[in-house]
């Protein structure tokens, strides 16, 4: 399943250069989504020599994926922010998100980048009446922190018992991967080097640099930042202790009828996401949702179906075209990490835990890190410190978190015999348990059977099988395996373990 944004940018670079010697740079990022690649753009800018790593290709993963909003409007989240850190806090927050739409619409122009770049005014909705005062609410703090921001009635898209909506006026939306092409062009222009399929599985330090190693090669630089989606390594970040990972869903569909302006999401649960994009020439209308902790243990495979139920109650004669997925960290706080990657590692950086607000977040992350490398002081740092240890103060979710990371410790070998695995049917995926140990399988429609062992390689939590993408998802910390045992989402850096019958 391909996404629209892959489908009208197949390679953002067209020639793969892995890495393979010894390489020296000002900066080594670790990361070639938007987020990497925006940092790369304004140190590149800046005259410092940068080096990007990116284990598979650029833009393939949450930005090849994502819905691609530039929106400071992240959910009903004002509120949230101003119960828990105060009025100044939660102005800054506003304020970088409004800052960062800002930044992307002048590179846009500066650097004439052609990526669909439309302002779009964005919208919260509700079809529960029991969700209406909280919407209320919203309004009044963004207005109490100078934000704008108003209440409405009713919205264009035709959905049935829409009871009211705050509406964010002046954002935007794009296609993310032209943007992040855009941006290549520029950072190679600025004598920056992009490695692709160059998997980084360490970082050491020197003593004055540090030392990123690839498995056929490495790069020196004094800074590094890391901007994988979620963090590659584990200490002394300890990362994986302070965020999960949630999956979503999106569908493109056309249609004959006209579509409406604006971008949308609801306040409740589930989650209905709209806007409209460009495929070609013609408009299609994305809509996404259905999202759920990674590794749950729940049948997914109506959720595509879900979100073309929802299409055809606008649009009875909607037409899906494009199916696709992706996935999104999410610290405990609900507050981006966005800094240093620890006290223990001077020059080292990181961004991560976007919340499914990448577009701004990402601009606002590149703006923090090449402030810090630049030696200069950001005015919207200290909201988003990646230090902080505030986050465990959520103690219920913690509490969860580790829950789930100690029911899936499982250390046993395993051996099953062939009867049992008979029991599971032509494209079907299962965990067997036979003697207090553990296999999981996978059996093709040419009958062929692919069995690992369900553990995964980031710190050993079972894995729960995804009847919707044939894939091993860890409940833990939202690492993902296809069912070959290929590594496909980090902060898992090994692959499984496999043994093929045919």
């Amino acid at each position: 399943m391909k996404s629209l944004w892959k489908k009208t940018v197949e390679e953002i670079l067209e020639e793969k250069i892995e890495l393979k010697n010894e390489e020296i740079a000002d900066v080594c990022i670790i990361g070639g989504g938007i987020t990497g690649i925006s940092t790369a753009y304004y140190l590149s800018k800046a005259g410092k020599k940068v080096i990007i790593l990116e284990r598979d290709g650029l833009a393939n993963k949450t930005t090849g994926n994502t819905t691609a909003k530039i929106t400071s409007q992240h959910g009903l989240f004002y509120r949230y922010l101003l119960v828990d850190n105060g009025k100044e806090f939660t102005k800054k927050y506003y304020l970088a998100n409004q800052q960062a739409i800002k930044n992307i619409e002048n590179i846009i122009k500066e650097e004439n980048i052609k990526c669909n770049y439309k302002k779009q005014d964005a919208y919260i909705f509700t079809q529960d009446v029991r969700e209406l005062e909280k919407i209320r609410q919203e309004v009044k703090i963004v207005h109490a922190i100078g934000g704008e921001a108003e209440y409405v009635e009713k919205i264009e898209p035709n959905l049935e018992g829409v009871q009211g909506a705050i509406k964010f006026p002046k954002q935007a939306q794009f296609n993310p991967r032209k943007y992040v092409k855009g941006l290549v062009s520029k950072i190679l222009e600025n004598g920056g080097e992009i490695y692709q399929n160059s998997k980084v599985h360490s970082i050491k330090k020197s003593v004055d640099d540090y030392k990123v190693y690839t498995d056929k090669g490495y790069v020196i630089a004094k800074f590094v930042v890391i901007a994988t989606n979620y963090p590659v390594i584990n200490i002394p970040g300890f990362y994986f202790l302070k965020m999960y990972q949630e999956t979503s869903y999106a569908i493109a569909v056309e249609t004959k009828e006209k579509l409406f302006q604006g971008m949308y999401i609801n306040s409740e649960q589930p989650k209905i996401s709209l806007r409209t994009a460009k495929d070609g020439r013609k408009e299609v209308l994305i809509v996404s949702g259905q999202d759920h902790r990674v590794g749950a243990k729940i049948s997914l495979k109506n959720a595509y179906k879900n979100l073309e139920k929802i299409a055809k109650s606008m649009y009875p004669d909607a037409k899906v075209l494009y199916k696709w997925s992706t996935q999104d960290c999410i610290s405990l706080d609900k507050i981006p990490y966005i800094g240093e990657f620890s006290k223990m590692m001077k020059n080292v950086y990181v961004a991560t835990g976007f919340k499914k607000w990448g577009m701004t977040t990402s601009n606002v992350a590149a703006n923090i890190i090449t402030d810090k490398i630049l030696g200069r002081k950001n005015k919207f740092e200290d909201v988003f410190t990646s230090t902080r240890l505030e986050a465990i103060k959520n103690r219920w979710e913690f509490g969860e978190m580790l829950k789930e990371t100690t029911n899936s410790l499982i250390i046993n070998k395993f051996k099953i015999p062939e009867e049992r695995l008979r029991d599971v049917k032509e494209g079907e995926g299962k965990i067997i348990e036979y003697d207090d140990e553990k296999i999981g399988v996978y059996k093709d429609k040419e009958g062929k059977l692919y069995k690992i062992k369900p553990v995964c390689t980031h710190l050993g939590c079972e894995l729960s099988w995804n009847d919707l993408e044939k894939t091993w998802d860890c409940p833990c910390h939202g690492s993902r395996f296809d069912y070959k045992g290929r590594q496909i989402y980090s902060p898992a850096i090994k692959d499984l373990k496999i043994e093929i019958n045919e």
